[in-house]
C-alpha cells in the first residue's frame, strides 16, 4: 500500500515538473553547455569526473557534474564531494524527490545535453532527467516515456564502468556532430 502511494506522489511530481521543452539529438558544435550525473559511490567515480572534465573542456563546452551519493554515512566519514553539486539521501524526501534546492541549481545550468552515468531508473534521476530543460538527453538505462534521446547500454561482454559509458558516449556525440 504505501509503494502505491509513493508512486502516486511520484507520478504527480513529474507531472507538475516535467519539462516541456522539446528533445533530440543535437550536433557536438551546437552544444554550449553539459550537465553530468555521476554516482559518486564508485570507487572511480573522481576518475570518471576528470575524463568528463577533459572531455568537454577539449571542446570549448562549460559542464557542470552533480553527484549522486546515497550511501549511509557515520560520523568519521567524509563527504569529498561538493555538497552544492551532490544530492545526498538526506536531500530527498519521503518518496525520493530531490530537494527543490538541487533541483533549481540543476535547472540554473541551462545545459543544452544532459548526461546521466548512473546504471539505474531510480526515481531521484528519473525526476532530475525529466524536469531537466536540456534539448538532448543521454542515458544508460531508458525511463517511462522515452526520456533519453541516445541511450548506452552495457555491452554483450560486460556491464560499463561510469567511464567506460562515458568514453561510448563521446564516441556518438562525434558521430553525430
Amino acid at each position: 500500500m504505501f509503494d502505491f502511494i509513493k508512486n502516486v506522489f511520484r507520478k504527480r511530481y513529474l507531472r507538475r515538473k516535467k519539462s516541456t521543452v522539446g528533445t533530440g539529438f543535437i550536433p557536438l558544435p551546437k552544444i554550449n553547455s553539459a550537465i553530468v550525473f555521476i554516482n559518486s559511490e564508485d570507487k572511480h567515480s573522481d576518475e570518471c569526473k576528470e575524463r568528463v572534465l577533459a572531455y568537454f573542456k577539449s571542446k570549448g563546452i562549460k559542464v557542470d557534474i552533480f553527484f549522486f551519493d546515497f550511501s549511509k554515512k557515520s560520523k568519521d566519514d567524509r563527504q569529498i564531494t561538493s555538497l552544492n553539486t551532490t544530492v545526498l539521501r538526506k536531500d530527498l524526501n519521503w518518496c525520493g524527490r530531490p530537494s527543490r534546492d538541487k533541483t533549481n541549481q540543476m535547472l540554473q545550468t541551462n545545459a543544452d545535453l544532459f548526461i546521466s552515468l548512473l546504471d539505474n531508473t531510480d526515481f531521484p534521476i528519473e525526476y532530475m532527467a525529466k524536469c531537466s530543460t536540456a534539448k538532448f538527453k543521454i542515458g544508460r538505462r531508458q525511463l517511462t516515456g522515452r526520456t533519453f534521446d541516445l541511450v548506452i547500454e552495457d555491452s554483450a561482454t560486460g556491464s560499463y564502468s561510469q567511464e567506460e559509458a562515458f568514453n561510448e558516449i563521446t564516441r556518438y556525440l562525434e558521430t553525430i556532430g
